[in-house]
């Protein structure tokens, strides 16, 4: 089928309800929801995890079955506004809390709101508005060309519950299941969440956390990539520490100031991970990144070439309800001001320079997120590439002005916060214009919708993260801000030169020989970079799906059985998230040490073990037990 032969599910000429008082409220509810979730989630375990799709599925719960209302495209305005918490979340916790680590050094004030939102919104809509002439060209003349996996299953969700089906009980139920375990682990403080056990004869420790999102995850990213992220895991833990402290001995190895030996046995395996074996993993992220985005060079260069192509719009098509975009001036109006604002706020520390960078920079990585998304999907989008060799260029260009103390740094974490979040924001936005564009939805009602979320969550994530970061502070055991951690000393090693190149230049041929044996460097970089314990216990969830993928059943009972697990997970990553946050509220308050149950009730490894056992059987009852999909 050709782009001239496909008809959308609500004809052109049909007008029907889309942009309504209740798709943008429980739009805007859900895209501060997700977006919380997801900036908790990834300030855990370095990732988070697409919310179109759980989004779409609630809508349908509320609007469909709880309001009695038949109206497709306003479920999908609802999962447009509501997914853009999620992407600009991912965006801006890659760098933003850089800020919050060098407020807790000493070196600058505590970032304010204001420049967090400042820079939230700017990115944002910059993110949004790049999208707007690049549709034309990679939505509709390459319809059949780029699949958008995302975008296109998000419209057969929202199709099915067109037809009788929505699911959104099984995301409550994993909301309600995450949290009600989440209380009992973080709250009551009645089990460990972590079980460990000393490998001695190594030198280290092996280890799993007993988290729902974790286990969600897991059984989201399947398998293949939780188990590379175990493998990097196991690659740390399991060879370079007992290497380490083995070989090390009596010696002292910098950055550490004591000999290893020492080290190993006062503090234990997790202080050799944090001396040593995170600048190791930091090293094979960012050359895993680099390495990401060399290999799309030349689909990025044409990208970019149909993007500046496919800038002229249509002839008939923008005539038509379904071709109908934003006026182009008012982009270019838009971008403009957020140039402007960018330049001219005292609070962004960035000048007209930057700012004209940031422009130039900014539409170049959103044509190729845009592309990238459409080919491969979100999860494997380079965003961290495109964020890396942003951030190399800007704190160059710092250096060589001359600016190199904390404000030069403070620069180029802006700039870079601003290029992450549009690239971010540029994919979620086409993957919804491609749903849009399956479903006969209004281009510029969704990119308003699109907006209007990005301008919610950039208000709203500011305060997430001030929150997050006053309960439990990032770099914690509790929240190790692994992406922004990984940022924060690529800048201060360019500009300060104190890095222990050595570790870091291992971990890159670490990634290099991953590379070349074919396995995915990214997966197996994070997995080296993040503590075991989180990539043991995603690894468990890739289990669960592992077992449902080699059951015996029909492919078209597996696929629904496969989405009920991956709606049920999407639920236990939200309710973990959203219990966090009640948590961090609590811990700022001080009532979490009056619930601390920890003294009374002191189950042990026993306890933990059963709320394994108990997410997992969970995860299996709503996905391979689940009765409603079983063949006649």
């Amino acid at each position: 089928m050709n782009k001239e032969e496909f008809k959308p599910y609500i004809p052109a000429d049909k007008v029907t309800t889309e942009f309504t008082v209740t798709s943008v409220v429980l739009g805007i509810i859900l895209a501060v929801i997700f977006g919380a979730a997801n900036a908790y989630l990834g300030l855990r375990v370095g990732m988070t995890v697409s919310a179109s799709i759980p989004a779409a599925v609630v809508s349908m719960g509320v609007i469909r079955v709880i309001m009695r209302k038949d109206s497709i495209l306003e479920n999908n305005m609802v999962q447009t506004i509501g997914s853009a918490g999620e992407s600009l979340a991912a965006g801006a916790i890659f760098t933003l809390p850089v800020l919050f680590l060098w407020s807790a050094e000493g070196k600058m004030g505590s970032p304010g709101l204001l420049e967090i939102s400042v820079i939230a919104v700017c990115g944002g809509i910059l993110g949004v508005l790049f999208m707007v002439p690049l549709r034309n060209a990679l939505i509709v003349k390459e319809h059949c060309v780029l699949p958008y996996p995302e975008g296109t299953a998000c419209a057969e969700v929202l199709l099915a519950g067109e037809k009788g089906g929505s699911g959104s009980s099984t995301v409550f139920w994993g909301m309600g299941i995450a949290a009600l375990l989440k209380v009992i682990i973080d709250g009551f403080k009645a089990v460990p969440g972590t079980i460990s056990a000393k490998i001695d004869v190594l030198k280290t420790e092996i280890s799993t956390e007993v988290y729902p999102a974790l286990v969600g995850v897991g059984y989201i990213c399947g398998p293949r990539i939780a188990s590379f992220m175990f493998a990097g895991g196991i690659l740390g833990w399991l060879v370079i520490i007992p290497v380490i402290v083995i070989f090390g001995g009596s010696t002292v190895i910098y950055p550490g100031d004591i000999p290893v030996a020492e080290i190993y046995a006062s503090q234990g395996a997790s202080a050799i991970w944090s001396l040593y074996i995170r600048y190791i993993g930091a090293g094979a992220v960012a050359a895993g990144g680099i390495i990401s985005l060399v290999k799309s060079l030349p689909l990025i260069i044409t990208t970019f070439k149909d993007a500046i192509k496919g800038l002229k719009p249509g002839d008939a098509s923008v005539k038509e309800r379904t071709g109908d975009d934003l006026n182009i001036k008012a982009v270019l109006i838009g971008i403009a001001a957020m140039v402007i604002i960018i330049w001219a706020v005292p609070v962004v520390p960035v000048n007209i320079m930057g700012a004209v960078f940031i422009v130039v920079f900014g539409f170049f990585f959103a044509a190729v997120s845009s592309r990238m998304v459409g080919i491969v999907g979100s999860s494997n989008n380079p965003v961290s590439g495109m964020a890396i060799a942003t951030l190399l260029f800007a704190t160059f260009c710092m250096k060589a002005a001359g600016d190199t103390g904390i404000s030069g740094m403070q620069g180029a974490i802006a700039v870079g916060s601003i290029i992450c979040i549009i690239a971010c924001m540029a994919g979620d936005t086409s993957q919804d214009l491609k749903t849009g564009y399956i479903l006969g939805a209004t281009p510029k009602k969704q990119q308003y919708g699109e907006i209007l979320g990005t301008v919610v969550s950039a208000l709203t994530i500011g305060a997430v993260l001030v929150l997050l970061n006053s309960a439990w502070g990032f770099g914690s055991e509790a929240l190790s801000a692994p992406q922004a951690t990984l940022m924060k000393m690529i800048v201060e090693g360019v500009m300060g030169g104190n890095l222990p190149w050595g570790l870091v230049f291992i971990g890159v041929f670490i990634a290099v020989f991953v590379e070349i044996i074919r396995i995915p460097v990214l997966p197996v970089a994070i997995g080296l970079y993040l503590p075991l314990e989180l990539s043991s216990c995603i690894m468990i969830g890739g289990l669960v799906r592992l077992y449902i993928d080699k059951k015996k059943m029909s492919e078209e009972v597996r696929r629904k059985k496969v989405s009920k697990g991956i709606l049920f997970s999407s639920g236990m990553i939200a309710g973990e998230g959203l219990i966090g946050i009640i948590l961090a509220i609590l811990t700022v308050v001080g009532v979490t040490d009056r619930i601390d149950m920890s003294g009374v009730v002191n189950t042990g490894t026993i306890g933990s073990f059963i709320i394994l056992i108990v997410m997992i059987l969970c995860l299996v009852r709503f996905s391979l037990w689940s009765k409603d999909d079983e063949e006649k």
